[in-house]
Order: C-alpha cells, then sequence, then structure tokens
C-alpha cells in the first residue's frame, strides 16, 4: 500500500522539479546568451586597442591599405604615399590579423566555458529543485501518512506539523482541528449508542421479570391488577424514549418545510399545557411573551419549547420554585431555580442521554433526551443555544438565538 502513495508523490516532486530546474535552467542559458552577445559586441575594438597600444611603433592613422594610382597616370610616374609608409601598412596588416584571430579565440574559449558552465548549471539546478520539490511536499507526506493511519481506535493523533507558518501549516492546523471535531462526533456517538442500548435494556429487563415473577404459579387478582399496571408503566416509558429518539434523529435531518411561527403564541399554549404539572411540583410558571416570529417547523417549535420548560419544571426540586419563560427580539430564555449546576458539566447537557445526577430508573424519571433534542431543533433551524449556571440561587438559564429574517 506505499508504494502507490510514493509513487504519487514522486509523480509530484518530478513535477514539480521539471517546473523549478525548467526555470533555472532557462534562466542561466539567456544570462550565458546574453554574455556572450554583449562581449562579442565590443571585443574586437578592445583586443585591436590593446595590440596597438603593446606594438612598440609611431601611430597610425587609418587606413592602413595603400591608395590606387589616377587612370590618367603614365606607369613610368611616381606613386604618392600621402605620408604612409610600407612599415605603416605592414603594422597595420599585422594589427587587424593578430586582433581577428585573438577575437576569435576568445570568443571560442568563452563558448566552450559557457557551455560548460552551463551544463553544470543544470545539473546542479535540477538537483537543487529536486530538493526543494521534497522540502515542500513533506508536510503533505506526513498530512498523508497521519490520514492513512487513522481509525476509531486512533483518532486522538494529531498532526501537530512543526513549520513556520504558511499554507501547508495552515492546512495541518485545520485538518487537526478537523480531527478533534471528528473524535467528539465519534465520542458522541458512540456514548449515544451505548447508553440508548442500556436504555432501551432496562424496560425490557423489568418486563420480562415482572412476568416471571409476578405472574408464577397462580396469581390472584391483585397481583395480576399490580403486574399489568407496572407493564404499561414501563411499555409508556419505552414508548416516551422511542419518540424521543425519532423526534432526536428527525431534528438531526434538517427541516422539510418553512412557515412563519409566532413563537410568542405557542409560548402561552406551552405554558398553559404544562401550568397542572407546575402546580402539582409546587412551582410558579411565569411567561412573558414579547412579539418573535420564526421560520420553521411548527411541531419541532412547539417540541422546543414544551423540552425547555418541562425540563426546568421536572428539574425544579426546590419548594416554591419558579421558571420563567421568555420570547422576545432575541429569541427564547427559559430560567428556573433549583440545584447548583457545576460550570464544567453545563455543555455536556445537551448530548443525549446526560442527566446532572445519575439515573435511579424510577416513575416518570425521563430518558434524558430533553435538552439533546431542544439543541437539534435549534439546528435544524439554524439557531444557537447556550445554557448558564445561575451560580450560588441554583438552576439553569437556557437562550436559544434564532438567525436574522432575510
Amino acid at each position: 500500500m506505499k508504494r502507490p502513495r510514493i509513487g504519487r508523490l514522486s509523480s509530484e516532486r518530478a513535477r514539480l522539479t521539471t517546473l523549478y530546474g525548467g526555470m533555472l535552467v532557462l534562466a542561466g542559458a539567456l544570462l550565458t546568451g546574453l554574455v556572450y552577445f554583449l562581449v562579442r559586441q565590443g571585443l574586437y575594438s578592445s583586443i585591436s586597442t590593446a595590440v596597438t597600444t603593446a606594438v612598440p611603433a609611431k601611430p597610425l592613422s587609418p587606413p592602413w591599405r595603400m591608395p590606387t594610382p589616377a587612370a590618367s597616370a603614365s606607369a613610368a610616374s611616381p606613386m604618392p604615399t600621402f605620408g604612409v609608409t610600407s612599415d605603416d601598412v605592414t603594422q597595420g596588416l599585422a594589427v587587424t590579423k593578430i586582433s581577428d584571430v585573438a577575437e576569435q579565440a576568445a570568443l571560442s574559449r568563452l563558448l566552450t566555458v559557457s557551455v560548460i558552465v552551463l551544463f553544470v548549471y543544470a545539473a546542479l539546478s535540477i538537483f537543487l529543485a529536486w530538493w526543494m520539490a521534497g522540502r515542500v511536499l513533506h508536510p503533505v507526506a506526513v498530512i498523508t501518512g497521519t490520514a492513512r493511519r487513522l481509525s476509531g481506535e486512533n483518532l486522538h493523533e494529531r498532526i501537530a506539523l512543526d513549520a513556520p507558518p504558511g499554507e501547508l501549516k495552515q492546512l495541518a492546523d485545520t485538518f487537526d482541528e478537523m480531527l478533534g471535531r471528528i473524535e467528539q462526533l465519534v465520542g458522541a456517538q458512540q456514548r449515544f449508542a451505548a447508553n440508548a442500548a442500556h436504555e432501551l435494556r432496562t424496560p425490557l429487563a423489568v418486563q420480562r421479570a415482572a412476568a416471571e415473577i409476578g405472574l408464577d404459579g397462580e396469581p390472584d387478582a391483585r397481583q395480576v391488577a399490580r403486574i399489568r399496571k407496572k407493564l404499561i408503566a414501563v411499555a409508556d416509558d419505552s414508548e416516551q424514549l422511542i419518540e424521543g429518539l425519532l423526534l432526536l434523529a428527525t431534528s438531526e435531518h434538517g427541516l422539510e418545510r418553512r412557515e412563519p411561527i409566532a413563537l410568542d403564541v405557542v409560548a402561552d399554549a406551552v405554558a398553559e399545557g404544562l401550568a397542572g404539572r407546575a402546580a402539582e411540583r409546587d412551582v410558579t410558571l411565569t411567561v412573558r411573551a414579547e412579539p418573535l416570529t420564526v421560520y420553521g417547523d411548527g411541531v419541532l417549535l412547539d417540541r422546543l419549547l414544551h423540552n425547555l420548560v418541562a425540563n426546568a419544571v421536572h428539574y425544579n426540586v426546590k419548594e416554591g420554585g419558579r421558571v420563567e419563560l421568555r420570547t422576545g427580539p432575541e429569541g427564547v430564555e427559559v430560567t428556573n431555580t433549583g440545584p447548583a449546576v457545576p460550570p464544567d458539566t453545563v455543555p455536556h447537557l445537551f448530548e443525549p442521554f446526560r442527566r446532572l445526577r445519575e439515573r435511579t430508573h424510577a416513575r416518570g424519571e425521563g430518558a434524558g433526551l430533553g435538552l439533546s433534542i431542544v439543541a437539534a431543533i435549534a439546528r435544524a433551524h439554524g439557531a444557537e443555544v447556550s445554557a448558564e449556571a445561575n451560580g450560588d440561587g441554583g438552576g439553569l438559564t437556557v437562550r436559544v438565538r434564532f438567525p436574522p429574517r432575510g
């Protein structure tokens, strides 16, 4: 499995090497050609000047050739010299010849050395390009190797790339953050599966025990009635748990329809429906409903408010406790009195089957899905849910902020 990975990385490395090396070789070739052209342009005059200066003779004035006699002059007439002797002509021809030979030799030497240097430069450029490409692709190899090693058992591993700030460092840090989120999601899913299995297994065990023990032998009518009542209660709890799981799954899948919902009206209806339960627990339930319209699913939003208020009433164990429900432009807020909630426990209350205290399987205790369903419905509507412990006074304040209407 490693050979394809190395092959892919080597392929990218070869492409980068070709790109970097080709650019460097092209730049070297252009530089060599430019230097050769510039040197050739002024080389002859430089050599001529140097040779003329080095030869110990009187100065020469061009041209260094004999003038052509006039056609009308007789053959016996003496040839004018214009002040140029034969020695001068010989010296000029020697300087010209030497300059030509020196120019050709210098250009030939320059070309030979330039080609050799260019080949050495090309080889060095390709080597450096290969090394640079390897350095650039090293973080990619680290990220790829880490991704291949990851599984459900080692999601705690991180890349932790030790590199200067840059795009690849940012990519590695983003990958680490993604791994953290995946680890949390996988952990929550595993806890959810384990807790759901436990919650569903408990009522089945109770039903089985009641049927085997309570109906063993020849039970009388009172015993049958008691077992019947127990089985019905367990079935109600199981039905409530299953409905909660289905509602949680429905909320996680998003919304199928959206329509304007007046949450202030829904809040009054929810408070009226839970007034009896609050009175049984000696809890004062008050509503401050200012206009609030949200686009979403009316059934799910009704369940969101119902779960918030029911949860606040249920866990308000303080005598003469209070629950207050507010709606307004800032969203929904539910505050209750009750036991002190540790601040580090508050974020976990929105996870499925999480409770402030361990479950005792008492009648009406609930499955621990209330706030998790609230969080799922809020996410489906693009809202944010937050909770805050009330401090020394005890209780909890839960807020739901809906996005502005666009």
